[in-house]
């Protein structure tokens, strides 16, 4: 076949299966600052160039504000728990729904191999789009090492995982890594992002440098040190020794106290 000839035919084949690449996506700097917020009338009167924010509570004006403010915006929901008092909770069969989760009424672990279970997450994702959140944190996804119901191992996590960073970039959405230190190695080139709570406390922070070396940021929250100031000082020193942005909330995330390393 004539070099000619070739180039025509692949041009051709590229017209008749085109390929989808995924939109571009908004990549959070190394040193973005942020808030969460999960609970209680938004207070976006924090200088952060992020919030966190419920994907279903959220009121659509507080998003296109801080859009219009100059912030972006993540969409929390749970990708790996069922919650009873969500708007899509009808749409969960039985057999999606294994244990309680720990002390937090209401919740149970889902079986993340379910195709139901994917396509409820992956309209999640598509309704945080639609709301012009700027990317997701879906949360829960550690399953594979708790105590669910269900056989999950670390490669259905892997799956699951790829699938919902894949799912958020279709969409053009950034996406975190919530926790699940144990598998940073193989999602860290697939998130965006890190959000973990707690590492320093359970003395875990070293698994998350690989964000740092990736360029990509981690957005860290402390809930030990609540008010007490001297502790919360050794703490950024902590934070900012590794490059992390650190907030210390309370566990509600209701915004009844904030205090920031970083702005």
């Amino acid at each position: 076949m004539s070099t000619s000839l070739g180039l025509l035919t692949g041009a051709i084949s590229s017209l008749l299966n085109p390929q989808q690449a995924a939109p571009p996506h908004y990549q959070p700097d190394l040193d973005t600052t942020w808030q969460i917020q999960l609970q209680g009338p938004i207070n976006s009167g924090y200088t952060a160039d992020l919030y966190v924010l419920d994907l279903f509570d959220t009121p659509q004006n507080v998003i296109d504000d801080l859009h219009a403010s100059g912030r972006r915006v993540i969409c929390y929901f749970s990708a790996g728990t069922f919650e009873n008092w969500r708007e899509d909770k009808r749409r969960f069969t039985a057999a999606d729904k294994g244990r309680r989760l720990g002390n937090w009424p209401g919740e149970r672990w889902l079986d993340t191999r379910s195709i139901n279970v994917r396509a409820i997450m992956s309209d999640r994702i598509a309704l945080a789009a639609s709301k012009g959140c700027d990317g997701v944190d879906p949360d829960n996804v550690d399953g594979y090492s708790n105590r669910t119901g269900f056989p999950l191992n670390y490669n259905s996590q892997l799956d699951y995982n790829r699938f919902l960073f894949d799912t958020a970039h279709d969409h053009g959405l950034a996406v975190s890594l919530k926790n699940d230190l144990g598998q940073i190695e193989d999602l860290v080139e697939y998130a965006d992002f890190a959000i973990n709570e707690s590492c320093h406390q359970w003395q875990e922070c070293h698994l998350l440098t690989p964000f740092i070396e990736a360029g990509k940021p981690v957005l860290h929250i402390d809930y030990l040190y609540g008010a007490d100031p001297q502790g919360h000082n050794i703490h950024c020193q902590h934070m900012d020794s590794l490059g992390f942005r650190s907030l210390t909330l309370p566990l509600a995330l209701d915004d009844s106290y904030r205090f920031s390393c970083n702005d």
